[in-house]
C-alpha cells in the first residue's frame, strides 16, 4: 500500500507539472506570437525546448526554488499520511489550474500548488512555516509584477527614444528577430523556475515516504521525468491564456513584446537565483506587458482584462487551498 501510494503521488506531480506547462506556455510565447515573430507551433516547440534546458540548469546552478518547496512552506509527517497531504495538494492545484485555462485567465500554477500546500497543510493539522510563506511567497507575489511593470515601462522608454528617428519599419524588422531571442529566454526562465517546484513537491513525498531527507541529492530520475512532463505540456499548448495575454490586454508590437520578455525573464533569473522564491511567471509577465502598454497611452492597456487578471491572483492562494483541504478531507474519511 505504502508503495502504491508513493507511486500515485509522483504521477499526480508529473500531472500538475504536465498542466503546470499547458497552462502556463502562453506566458513565454504569447508576445512573439501576437507580433508574429513566430509561428504558435514554432515558438511551442522552441518554449518546450527551453523549458527542457531551464529545468536541468535551475537544478544544477543551486536549486532554491526546489529547496524552498521541499522545506520552506509546510512540514509533512512521514508515513501514508504525510503522502496524502502531498497527493491533496497537487489534486487542489490541478483543479485550479484547469478551472483558470478553462476561462482564459492567465493565473497563476506556482500560487495554485503553494495554496495547496497550506490549504492541504492546514487541514491536516501540519506545520506551517508562515515565515517562510510571507518571505517567499506573498512579498514576490506583489513585488515581482510591480517591478516587472516599473522596468518594463523604462526599457521601453529608452528604446523609444534611441529608435525614435529610425524607420519604422526596419525596426518593426529588428525587433521581431531579437524577440526569437527573448521568448527563448523567458521560456528558459520559466524552466529553470517552474520545473524545479515539482521537483520539490516529489522530494516532499519521498521525505514523507521515508525514502530521501530534506538534505537528499535530487535523483536523475525526479529531474527527468519533471523537465519532460512540463516541457510535454508546454508543447500541448495553451491557446486559450495565449489570446488573453497576447491580444488582450493590449496590442503588442515587436519592440513592446521584446521589451516586455526581456524584462520578465531578467526578473525570472534574479528571483531563482538571488531570492530562491517560487515566483510566478504569470505575474511577472502580465505586469511587463503593461508596463510596455502604459508608454503609449492610459487606454492602450485593457485595465478591464487586466483587473480579471488581478483578481484571479488574488483568488488563487484561497481557493487552490479550499480545493485542497476538499480533496483531503474527503481523502482522510476514505483511507485515514
Amino acid at each position: 500500500m505504502h508503495w502504491l501510494g508513493l507511486i500515485t503521488v509522483v504521477a499526480v506531480a508529473l500531472g500538475f507539472s504536465y498542466t503546470n506547462g499547458f497552462h502556463d506556455s502562453a506566458n513565454a510565447i504569447a508576445t512573439s506570437v501576437s507580433t508574429r515573430a513566430l509561428t504558435p507551433r514554432a515558438a511551442l516547440l522552441m518554449a518546450a525546448v527551453m523549458n527542457l534546458l531551464g529545468s536541468y540548469i535551475g537544478l544544477r546552478l543551486g536549486g532554491g526554488v526546489a529547496s524552498t518547496i521541499t522545506s520552506g512552506i509546510i512540514k509533512v509527517p512521514a508515513g501514508d499520511a504525510g503522502l496524502w497531504i502531498v497527493f491533496s495538494l497537487l489534486v487542489g492545484a490541478i483543479v485550479w489550474n484547469v478551472l483558470t485555462w478553462y476561462f482564459g485567465l492567465p493565473s497563476s500554477s506556482s500560487h495554485a500548488l503553494i495554496g495547496g500546500m497550506i490549504g492541504a497543510g492546514l487541514a491536516a493539522g501540519a506545520t506551517v512555516e508562515w515565515k517562510g510563506v510571507w518571505e517567499k511567497v506573498i512579498l514576490p507575489m506583489v513585488s515581482s509584477p510591480v517591478v516587472g511593470f516599473i522596468l518594463a515601462f523604462f526599457l521601453m522608454v529608452g528604446i523609444l527614444w534611441a529608435f525614435r528617428k529610425a524607420h519604422p519599419g526596419r525596426v518593426s524588422r529588428g525587433f521581431r528577430f531579437s524577440q526569437t531571442i527573448s521568448a527563448a529566454a523567458m521560456a528558459l526562465g520559466h524552466g529553470i523556475q517552474d520545473a524545479q517546484k515539482t521537483i520539490g513537491v516529489i522530494m516532499l513525498a519521498l521525505i514523507a515516504g521515508g525514502h530521501a531527507t530534506s538534505k537528499s541529492a535530487v535523483p536523475n530520475w525526479v529531474l527527468l521525468s519533471s523537465a519532460l512532463a512540463i516541457s510535454l505540456g508546454t508543447y500541448a499548448g495553451g491557446w486559450r491564456i495565449m489570446r488573453t495575454l497576447g491580444r488582450k490586454v493590449i496590442e503588442l508590437d515587436p519592440p513592446r513584446g521584446f521589451a516586455a520578455e526581456t524584462v520578465a525573464s531578467a526578473v525570472l533569473y534574479f528571483t531563482a537565483f538571488v531570492w530562491k522564491a517560487p515566483v510566478s511567471t504569470t505575474h511577472i509577465i502580465t505586469g511587463s506587458i503593461m508596463g510596455v502598454g502604459a508608454t503609449k497611452r492610459k487606454s492602450a492597456v485593457r485595465w478591464g482584462v487586466a483587473r480579471n487578471i488581478v483578481g484571479a491572483w488574488v483568488f488563487t492562494l484561497p481557493c487552490a487551498g479550499l480545493c485542497a483541504a476538499f480533496v483531503w478531507w474527503i481523502t482522510n474519511a476514505l483511507f485515514g
